[in-house]
């Protein structure tokens, strides 16, 4: 029996993590959830799985959150000093990190520093300090098992490998809504075109990062530091029907992959119950149902956010933090019709040019960078 935590009970994953939890009551036990602002929800949840703590991140939905559960045997707090310290309670073993964005940075530390192992679906905490996670990590011993599909599939393959070098992994993306439009095509796409996944059920954050090849760019970051990886090692290939989630291929040539739907409660599910796979009855896939799987390049001087994460990697440093921090800002931008699909890289790239570069940071200093590039994005987009 696992006790798990998970941070952003309301989101999309957590939301499926949820599913996952209901249908093995006999290996997971629920015993802390938290929210931002969703209160609502959040209280819905706690109601239906009885968690020993609950968390709304936003102060000002604590009262709400307490009068709803006041008879409930469940302790009752907010703010982000609470999310924090929830993590280090010696009642959870696993926490399921998935929150959305920089945001889950400092609980997943914490988290970490407790030696609580981590399923980790917010990719935002190892592109902004991959060597400092992966480095505590090391130091205390605590697993990091990834919840995204894509690395989800590479650690699949990797099993019963990892005494194998790699040669290089192959990330796959859907292409997102927009695949195959020219820049002058983007120029003027609505929020509601871009929240419009051809394959995927995510927040919307997620969505739009995905429509522009910013969320791609995000995991080549996050599976350079999951698996060790150069940067070279890395590749990028466009897959329209979301079938094989990502490659591996060894020295001799050979080449895995790992095939399935695109349901996000499989991944989520293989990291909580690692090592064992648990039975689900999730849909199977068949291959008469998919007869032609294809694969493209993808298109890196219309899609520029992709090309502008491969630069933040090869650069290091503080820079991934600026890229992330600047695209965060400009997504919020977009989704509240403040700037075009386009705008949101030239905000990026002109974060990632003129906040200060960090060649070895502290986490002092990616607290410094992020509220820099937010700041310096702010003003971009308010000229």
């Amino acid at each position: 029996m696992k006790r798990i935590a998970i941070l952003g009970s309301t989101g999309s994953i957590g939301v499926q993590a949820l599913d996952v939890i209901r249908a093995n009551p006999e290996n997971f036990e629920l015993e802390v959830i938290t929210a931002h602002s969703n209160a609502d929800l959040l209280i819905e949840q706690a109601l239906e799985f009885k968690p020993n703590v609950v968390v709304i991140a936003r102060e000002d939905l604590y009262e709400q959150v307490q009068q709803a559960l006041q008879h409930e045997d469940m302790k009752v707090y907010a703010g982000s000093k609470a999310l924090c310290s929830v993590v280090e309670m010696g009642t959870v073993d696993m926490v399921l990190t998935a929150m959305v964005g920089y945001a889950g940075l400092l609980p997943t530390i914490r988290a970490i520093e407790a030696g609580k192992q981590i399923a980790l679906a917010n990719k935002e905490t190892l592109v902004v300090a991959g060597q400092l996670i992966t480095d505590l990590a090391r130091e205390k011993g605590v697993n990091i098992y990834p919840v995204d599909s894509e690395h989800s599939a590479i650690f699949q393959c990797l099993a019963g490998e990892f005494h194998n070098p790699i040669e290089k992994i192959i990330l796959t993306a859907s292409g997102g809504p927009f695949r195959g439009r020219t820049a002058a095509d983007l120029a003027g796409v609505t929020k509601a075109q871009a929240l419009k996944h051809p394959n995927w059920d995510m927040g919307a954050k997620i969505t739009i990062d995905s429509a522009s090849l910013m969320n791609k760019g995000l995991e080549v970051i996050e599976a350079k530091w999951l698996f060790g990886l150069r940067n070279e090692q890395i590749e990028v290939v466009v897959h329209p029907q979301s079938i094989i989630h990502s490659l591996v291929q060894f020295e001799d040539g050979s080449i895995k992959a790992q095939l399935g739907l695109p349901d996000m409660k499989l991944p989520i599910q293989y990291a909580l119950g690692y090592p064992q796979r648990l039975k689900s009855d999730f849909p199977r896939f068949s291959f008469l149902d998919y007869p032609q799987l294809t694969f493209e390049q993808p298109d890196l001087k219309t899609f520029r956010n992709l090309q502008l994460a491969f630069e933040a990697m090869e650069r290091g440093g503080n820079m991934p933090c600026t890229l992330n921090a600047a695209n965060e800002v400009a997504v919020n931008a977009f989704l509240r019709d403040e700037v075009g699909f386009l705008q949101m890289s030239d905000i990026i790239e002109s974060c990632m040019a003129k906040v200060a570069y960090i060649a070895n940071p502290s986490y002092e200093d990616y607290v410094t960078t992020d509220e820099e590039a937010r700041k310096l994005a702010a003003e971009l987009i308010n000229k």
